[in-house]
């Protein structure tokens, strides 16, 4: 629950930026509505959404380093070939 009510609120900050008028502004506002039916208003504390947050900071983070990684992993494989040849697509004559 605590994480739908960050993003409520992110989505409340978001608003004024998309505009209320346009398309993706009327998105956001049918998504707020939805989701205010089902978390309390004050539902989230400043502290659970700052711990809520950091945590979705750090997951982020995480992340980012393992698709480094599969992205090393796959170019290194890439210049030396892929091994047990023959795998791609024949070329046209």
């Amino acid at each position: 629950m605590q994480r739908v009510g960050v993003v409520l609120n992110a989505l409340t900050e978001a608003l004024p930026m998309a505009g209320a008028t346009s398309d993706l502004g009327k998105a956001i506002m049918d998504a707020i509505k939805s989701l205010a039916k089902v978390v309390p208003p004050g539902s989230v504390s400043p502290q659970s959404q700052k711990n809520t947050i950091d945590q979705m900071q750090t997951k982020n983070v995480q992340n980012q380093a393992m698709m480094a990684q599969m992205k090393q992993g796959g170019a290194a494989q890439g210049a030396g070939g892929a091994p047990g040849g023959g795998g791609g697509m024949p070329m046209a004559a």
